[in-house]
């Protein structure tokens, strides 16, 4: 089978593209014939050796996967060949799905939703569940709260405005002024224009001083240190980015609040509560473009420019008939 192999750490022509075998699907394991995955700052991170003592090399790494059922090991009850599937492989463990075939165990494993193309599929899976696990499980987002999503026409920042608004709460966001419109398709109540203006005095405007209950964090920066001064009392900070550098959390103290760092657990559950969800009309991943499985160094590249014009997420056409 054909897959991207990451022969070296560094930057996106660390890739090589290889002819390597099939995996084989051991008891309770899917062999899947990958359709489609999809482009994370993840995978740029794992590129670039954030986590070298993880990731042997040469490997083959990716997060998304939405496919086929090829065969099924001994044991396997839950699929049968021909069933269409979506899942993230489990980081750090094992192959991941910049290849043609993936071998993943069935737990991990859900029913694609039939609304869903393969490349919107795989544009969810990752940041479906970390979103779910950052605003339901971690932050316990409740109805008729104020949450502050920053990046919110990014990868998960889109996918967190519409779980938001699904759960009831009021949604701000930070964006580009060309992104207000793409925002507000999405849900968000309140677009501020980081560029412009500083989000903080934004948002003490907008809720006559009383602050947002959820800062949800996509950006890095100082958005830990900064956060309690947009946050309400007993309020909530969930962050997905990993930050080497000290931050100075006191004013969190005179808040009361909470933080939660997250790094996503991978199970079937959450792939079927976003299945009902996205059943019901109320989320829908944006592809924002689609590269060949030879171009996911140019998908890289892309996607860790600053200026990249994207909306959503980049998908990976593993199969190349869904192309457009």
């Amino acid at each position: 089978m054909k897959a991207m192999v990451l022969t070296s750490f560094g930057g996106p022509e660390s890739f090589e593209l290889r002819e390597v075998p099939k995996p084989v699907p051991q008891t309770g394991q899917v062999l899947v014939r990958v359709h489609a995955t999809s482009i994370n700052p993840l995978d740029f991170q794992i590129r670039r050796g954030d986590y070298p003592d993880l990731v042997p090399l040469p490997a083959i790494t990716g997060h998304d996967v939405s496919g086929v059922v090829e065969a099924i090991g001994p044991g396997v009850t839950h699929f049968a060949p021909g069933d269409e599937v979506w899942y993230t492989p489990q980081i750090f463990i094992g192959p991941g799905s910049y290849a043609e075939y993936h071998v993943a165990s069935e737990s991990i494993i859900g029913k694609k939703p039939a609304s869903l193309s393969h490349l919107e599929a795989a544009s969810l899976t990752l940041v479906g569940g970390t979103v779910w696990e950052a605003l339901i499980v971690r932050a316990a987002l409740r109805v008729g709260e104020r949450i502050l999503i920053h990046g919110g026409a990014g990868g998960v920042g889109h996918v967190a405005i519409q779980l938001a608004k699904a759960m009831g709460a009021q949604v701000f966001t930070t964006v580009r002024e060309e992104n207000f419109e793409f925002a507000r398709s999405l849900g968000a109540d309140v677009v501020i224009d980081y560029t412009k203006e500083d989000y903080i005095d934004a948002v003490m405007r907008e809720t006559g001083g009383r602050g947002v209950d959820v800062v949800f964090d996509t950006i890095g920066g100082d958005t830990l240190s900064r956060s309690p001064d947009a946050l309400a009392q007993l309020g909530r900070v969930v962050t997905i980015v990993d930050i080497a550098q000290p931050q100075n959390l006191v004013q969190a103290w005179g808040k009361n609040a909470s933080y939660h760092f997250i790094f996503t657990r991978q199970n079937r559950g959450k792939l079927d509560d976003l299945s009902a969800v996205i059943a019901q009309g109320r989320l829908r991943p944006h592809v924002g473009a689609v590269y060949s499985l030879a171009d996911i160094p140019l998908a890289h590249a892309r996607l860790q420019s600053p200026d990249n014009g994207l909306r959503g997420k980049i998908a990976i056409a593993v199969d190349p008939s869904l192309m457009p």
